[in-house]
């Protein structure tokens, strides 16, 4: 495997490690922890694979799109790991936060999806 992939290791629920994330516009923190992910098709009829974050104990979803990991595929010519995925939406979930932006669902749009695979050295 390329050096360049995050494996699979371990439980899915460690995949990402509890974080912290400090709003841009007030001086409060967020406290995350990452639960699973899952391809929401069949659960929310959505094209997009789910994980589930807590935030301040409290449930959110982000919906990754997967026509970006399909454009991935193509490109880097390997599928993107769960692993990958997780860190992917963590990222995503850090952004909104930074920015106050609280929602329990959010959707990461193709284009986003390219950015933060870029952002955080997918190759």
């Amino acid at each position: 495997m390329p050096a360049s992939v995050i494996p699979n290791r371990g439980a899915m629920k460690d995949f990402v490690g509890p974080f912290d994330v400090p709003s841009k516009l007030t001086d409060e923190a967020y406290h995350v922890s990452f639960s699973h992910l899952w391809n929401a098709i069949t659960t929310r009829h959505s094209d997009t694979v789910d994980s589930k974050f807590f935030v301040d104990g409290r449930g959110v979803i982000i919906g990754v799109a997967h026509t970006g990991l399909t454009d991935f595929r193509e490109h880097a010519a390997r599928e993107i790991t769960d692993r990958e995925i997780s860190f992917l939406a963590a990222e995503y979930l850090r952004e909104r936060l930074e920015q106050e932006d609280e929602r329990p669902l959010y959707d990461v749009s193709r284009n986003d999806v390219l950015r933060l695979i870029k952002k955080i050295g997918i190759s």
